[in-house]
């Protein structure tokens, strides 16, 4: 199999809320047998110890050199496309995919895109909040009867999937012009989309089109909605200019406004 030193950089493995110092390890050697090198901790129960280290065996490197942040906007800010890996089934249906469809996906977007995939609690895998910020759901194909896998076997399972594919495959910016690729229409980063969603929400609430202390499902729904969709920057700043033109910023009561879009005026694309 060729080697491809940018295939796999873009590739992000966040764990969230972490209990046991030894899936840290394990999964940083997971990951480092199949070449990803991009680790973050968010809000892990526990530093890297010495269990830790001792799971990583020749990992450690990885392991120690990994952001340990407190919150996932921290992790995930900067990335364009999001995956969370969980076995449970939602009330709220996302896209589900297996790791091969994931690391297909992938391969069609052009490789400056940043993509992370996440990985929740041990116990109970990601919350509702955390799948919130996906665009899709990997799903590993297991024993429907016992589909229960070790954290850092399922990060090595998808860790796998991902490097058979994607260095198997062309990368498509060898088959597309990147250079003519307008900087708004490029996916909207995490930050620029929760910028979005607070202003969309802000303005919902502002028009009593739901109730930020009942909202139900709604807010959750519409999310989904939106994260299904994969924004560019351009239709992500679209639909905060119609949020402005709905209701002037002054006027509205919400989360905070300060985030923007990143995009000037003359750069939004009707």
């Amino acid at each position: 199999m060729p080697s491809s030193p940018t295939a796999l950089d873009r590739i992000r493995i966040v764990l969230c809320d972490t209990t046991h110092t030894g899936n840290m390890g394990a999964s940083a050697r997971a990951m480092k047998t199949m070449g990803l090198e991009q680790l973050v901790f968010v809000n892990p129960q526990n530093r890297p110890d010495d269990q830790a280290i001792a799971r990583a065996t020749g990992a450690s490197d990885l392991l120690l050199s990994a952001p340990v942040v407190t919150d996932l906007d921290s992790a995930i800010e900067d990335c364009q496309l999001v995956f969370g890996s969980s076995a449970r089934s939602r009330s709220i249906g996302w896209p589900t995919v297996t790791p091969e469809q994931a690391a297909n996906i992938i391969a069609e977007r052009d490789t400056s895109t940043k993509i992370a995939f996440l990985f929740g609690k041990e116990q109970y895998g990601l919350t509702n909040a955390q799948l919130d910020r996906c665009q899709y759901l990997v799903q590993i194909p297991a024993n429907p009867e016992f589909s229960s896998l070790n954290l850092a076997s399922a990060v090595q399972l998808i860790s796998y999937q991902l490097r058979v594919t994607l260095l198997s495959k062309a990368p498509a910016a060898d088959t597309a012009d990147t250079a003519s690729v307008k900087p708004s229409d490029l996916p909207a980063s995490n930050a620029e989309f929760e910028g979005m969603f607070d202003h969309l929400t802000a303005t919902l609430s502002a028009i009593e089109f739901v109730d930020l202390d009942n909202p139900g499902k709604v807010l959750r729904r519409i999310r989904a909605l939106l994260q299904r969709a994969e924004l560019s920057r351009n239709e992500a700043a679209i639909i905060r200019g119609i949020c402005s033109a709905t209701v002037p910023q002054d006027n509205q009561n919400g989360p905070d406004r300060q985030k923007n879009s990143g995009l000037n005026k003359d750069e939004v694309n009707v």
